[in-house]
């Protein structure tokens, strides 16, 4: 695969999860943030080491569709992940929006190995994060993976 290729994903991941972030805080719809990336207002560049490349706008919106449409099931999935006495909606909101998105990739785009997937998201928590977010986001996404790609 190509390196633009890649890159091209990462934006796209980036994206996702500052639109999940949107949606959440603000109420915007999958139209609004799909229609903001179309528009190169998403990934924000401030946050993106990669403005020179364009986004995947397939692998945006079926991430952004399927952590919306699937977001119950996922939110599930991650809870019972958690540490005993914590909640899904006591985790920051942006760290919840990394958890959805990079589990709807998980349960979604299964040609892409589980440890991509996990890593591409453990570096957009590094972006938001200097504490123990990222290793959290790792190690519950690699859980919820067992549940997400074993289900059909």
């Amino acid at each position: 695969m190509s390196e633009n290729r890649n890159q091209a994903r990462s934006v796209s991941r980036l994206a996702a999860v500052q639109a999940m972030y949107q949606m959440e805080v603000s109420g915007a719809t999958t139209a609004d943030v799909i229609a903001d990336f179309k528009a190169g207002k998403l990934p924000r560049e401030t946050e993106a080491s990669y403005t020179d490349s364009e986004g995947d706008l397939e692998l945006f919106t079926l991430l952004i569709e399927k952590a919306v449409d699937r977001q119950a099931t996922y939110d599930r999935t991650i809870a019972r992940h958690l540490s005993k006495g914590w909640r899904l909606e006591r985790i920051d909101s942006v760290a919840r929006a990394i958890l959805r998105t990079g589990a709807a990739e998980l349960e979604q785009r299964t040609d892409i190995p589980v440890a991509v997937v996990i890593d591409e998201y453990v570096e957009i928590a590094k972006a938001f994060f200097e504490g123990p977010e990222p290793g959290f986001i790792n190690a519950a996404l690699d859980a919820a993976a067992r549940d997400l790609r074993s289900a059909d």
